[in-house]
């Protein structure tokens, strides 16, 4: 019976195991397992991949997306270029990491490229990305992709390229995107949000939360009642699930 999984520290706010057994279910495999496996530390991992031999994947989540990497025996290209793994292959012995959050932000992302843009896609706006863990790289390597000038919010200067404390309305004012990818306002702590001049938002303004539980956090909602357009992380989650399972399924 093929096994399956989710590593983290916290896991309740998850809703990856019904995604999965809709799969399974579509997939006609009716004795396909996934579980939740919280890890108090990441060095935890091998222990649990010897104790469970029939792991064929993990996905990867808060706070393990990048130092779990030390222990993998090899990176698809995607991983190594965002230094950030957020699904583990294993087979024979190896465990392969690789980077899914990659394909759901461009699910997610690309509805609201039109309006964002501009009239014509004649005017490149100028994106702010809230948080520089492992959600954030694979969120840059996107923006990259696309062309989109962008700009890192960390509690570390050395991480980010602004502070939390250099938000001020001016720089909300010409990000008109803005991606959250820290886990502030997730469940159960849904009374937190990233501290922004929320004052400064109009209607002009894409806000995207890659938290998914609630559906609408405290950071939506304020953007919501700003006249921005919002959207959780729900598309993400269900679009990287579904790469994860063909990054399992390819032997």
């Amino acid at each position: 019976m093929a096994q399956y999984g989710l590593i983290g520290r916290s896991l309740g706010h998850s809703r990856s195991p019904e995604l999965f057994a809709s799969i399974f279910a579509r997939e006609g495999l009716s004795g396909a397992r996934y579980e939740l496996f919280e890890l108090d530390h990441v060095d935890e991992l091998p222990g649990l991949i010897a104790a469970r031999p029939a792991l064929r994947g993990l996905n990867v989540t808060i706070p393990y997306k990048q130092n779990v990497i030390p222990l993998l025996h090899g990176l698809s290209p995607e991983a190594a270029a965002v230094g950030a793994v957020n699904c583990i292959r294993i087979r024979d012995g190896r465990w392969i990491g690789h980077n899914t959050d990659i394909d759901g932000f461009r699910a997610l992302i690309g509805p609201h490229l039109g309006t964002v843009l501009g009239q014509g896609g004649t005017v490149r706006p100028r994106a702010l990305v809230l948080g520089s863990g492992g959600a954030s790289r694979a969120v840059a390597y996107v923006l990259r992709e696309l062309g989109l000038r962008f700009r890192v919010v960390s509690r570390s200067r050395e991480r980010g390229d602004l502070t939390w404390d250099q938000v001020d309305r001016t720089v909300v004012g010409v990000c008109r995107l803005i991606i959250h990818t820290t886990p502030l306002g997730m469940w159960p702590k849904v009374d937190e949000s990233p501290a922004l001049p929320y004052a400064a938002l109009t209607d002009q303004h894409h806000l995207i939360d890659l938290v998914y539980n609630p559906e609408e956090t405290l950071f939506l909602r304020q953007g919501r009642d700003a006249g921005a357009v919002v959207e959780n992380g729900m598309v993400m989650l269900k679009e990287q699930a579904e790469a994860a399972w063909r990054f399992w399924g390819v032997d």
